[in-house]
């Protein structure tokens, strides 16, 4: 299960600016992909020694440096010496628990968003983080894992039929970020049926696996809305800080993209909603489940009362009682029982109690 708050004691007693991975370890081998492309040309090759690719300013072409995996801090570092970027940037790249966000790092700009990732064997909620270091012909990502967020979008840049081609690095940051924003509706979309597929469970079979299905709900919802959330404020604040890497033409698709999470949050708002009138309906589903059964146990108890008292009436067994001596006094006990049992079904139905 996942938690909505992780704790970062790794970090306790360090110093400011110590480069130390916070998250979860991997095995995995840090991956460091190198993209450069212009009009006319186009060049995908993976890097071994990170200094390789250094320095990267004042080329022609645009250079993507695509960075998987965050638990070897020797090469953020490097990135940082070769950039000259401060070593609390450094430290915000390496810790996935921070909050999206954006800053102007005097030639650079720095950049915090969150991808959302659903496990198809659990149904489960990741949250990764996907950092930016955007400068004027050149987008450096950092990504936790490798989960195939970017593959559409390396796709289109080779082939070359798209206006990426044509564009600066501005452009291309845009580019990732709306890939991030675009898998949002995805993995909302699955979750919205879901949540469809427990309400209609609710309300025709309530249990306990629909009330653990709505408490789950409830902590990826607060989850993915923390997630996202701030993100509005990273677009918008993009303007302020970025003008002199984010061109004026890229400003009409950057005012899309915040439109776009605007979307997104009004979604997340329903399905908080939703999930909240779900416990509410699964409430009510057991409360109503609860009075039938009760209704149909008291319809029992209300037939088999007159019979009982009847039935231990005769059961005494007294001297003196005369139907006891009566020949047919136990076909009419039978009798008055029938009698009694379908005048009472008779009442029981005409007041439509079952």
């Amino acid at each position: 299960m996942f938690r909505l708050f992780k704790r970062s004691s790794s970090k306790a007693g360090l110093s400011p600016g110590s480069l130390t991975y916070v998250g979860d370890k991997h095995e995995e081998k840090l991956e460091v992909e190198l993209i450069r492309y212009s009009t006319e040309e186009y060049t995908e090759e993976s890097i071994e020694n990170i200094d390789d690719v250094f320095p990267i300013e004042n080329t022609p072409s645009i250079k993507w440096i695509n960075v998987v995996g965050l638990h070897d801090p020797s090469t953020i570092e490097a990135i940082g010496k070769n950039l000259d970027i401060h070593s609390l940037v450094l430290e915000d790249i390496l810790n996935p628990l921070q909050r999206p966000k954006v800053e102007d790092l005097d030639g650079c700009l720095f950049l915090i968003i969150k991808s959302i990732h659903s496990e198809e064997s659990t149904g489960e909620y990741n949250i990764d983080q996907v950092s930016l270091l955007i400068g004027v012909n050149f987008v450096i990502s950092f990504q936790e894992k490798n989960r195939g967020l970017f593959d559409d979008l390396k796709r289109r840049i080779k082939n070359g039929k798209e206006r990426i081609r044509n564009r600066g690095a501005d452009y291309l940051a845009y580019s990732i970020m709306d890939i991030i924003v675009d898998n949002y509706f995805t993995e909302l979309e699955k979750l919205g049926n879901q949540i469809e597929e427990v309400e209609d469970t609710i309300i025709k079979s309530p249990g306990t696996e629909s009330l653990d299905s709505i408490y789950k709900f409830k902590r990826e919802l607060i989850l993915i809305r923390k997630s996202i959330f701030p993100v509005r404020n990273v677009i918008h604040r993009i303007d302020r800080v970025g003008g002199d890497l984010f061109q004026e033409s890229t400003d009409i698709y950057l005012s899309d993209l915040s439109d776009h999470i605007l979307q997104i949050i009004d979604i997340i708002d329903t399905f908080r909603d939703i999930v909240a009138s779900m416990m509410d309906i699964y409430l009510s589903s057991v409360s109503n489940r609860m009075n039938e059964v009760m209704k149909t146990l008291t319809i029992f108890a209300s037939i088999f009362i007159p019979l009982t008292f009847i039935a231990g009436i005769y059961g005494m067994n007294f001297d003196y009682m005369p139907e006891l001596k009566w020949h047919w006094g136990y076909f009419g006990f039978w009798g008055v029982v029938l009698t009694l049992l379908v005048s009472m079904l008779i009442y029981f139905k005409k007041k439509k109690w079952f």
